[in-house]
């Protein structure tokens, strides 16, 4: 049944776009009870964002033997499924629903965002083992200044995002990276507390 949900909201999107889409309609053309994406997504925007950019695993930790390396692989991934019309329709609404619903704001942090978080902690876990950083940064803060930079390229700036963007990106999330590990870990800088 989740996958004739989010097939159904995909078809529906190309078809009539985001901003047209209802939950009746996925639920007709699926032949679900609304119950039955309710009871799976809290709103229109999750459910279509789960359908258009969460619909396949998350990209898997890319391996590189480098910082940066991993770091532009990430970015190449996300790009994939961030750059799309539908992610572009899609992200300004998912924002604005979860400025005003806490309960989707706490859902979104527990599964999107925590997902994409593991992913960098297992990032920076194997920069410290390869001592390309100095020590850990908080996940969350490497999420934002690799991700966040890419969203709001795409987003808010509505820049075009090339593999040449990508690279400077990579390359600046690096040194952000790297800098908030040493200003933690390094010489004079203050250890985070376990």
């Amino acid at each position: 049944m989740d996958d004739k949900i989010l097939e159904t909201t995909r078809e529906l999107i190309d078809e009539v776009g985001y901003p047209a889409l209802t939950v009746d309609q996925v639920a007709a053309r699926a032949g679900v009870g609304k119950a039955a994406i309710y009871r799976r997504y809290t709103s229109k925007a999750e459910m279509a964002f789960a359908a258009t950019m969460y619909e396949q695993e998350l990209p898997p930790l890319a391996g590189t033997g480098s910082l940066h390396g991993d770091l532009l692989g990430l970015l190449r991934a996300f790009h994939i499924r961030m750059a799309g019309p539908a992610a572009r329709q899609l992200a300004p609404a998912l924002i604005g629903e979860i400025a005003v619903n806490p309960g989707l704001e706490a859902r979104f942090q527990d599964t999107f965002l925590a997902a994409e978080q593991a992913i960098f902690a297992d990032i920076i876990e194997q920069a410290v083992a390869r001592r390309e950083l100095a020590g850990t940064v908080d996940p969350a803060m490497a999420h934002l200044v690799a991700l966040g930079t890419l969203a709001s390229a795409l987003y808010i700036m509505r820049l075009p995002v090339d593999d040449r963007v990508l690279t400077d990106l990579a390359t600046a999330a690096t040194a952000g990276i790297t800098a908030l590990a040493d200003r933690r870990h390094g010489p004079g800088g203050a250890a985070e507390p376990h």
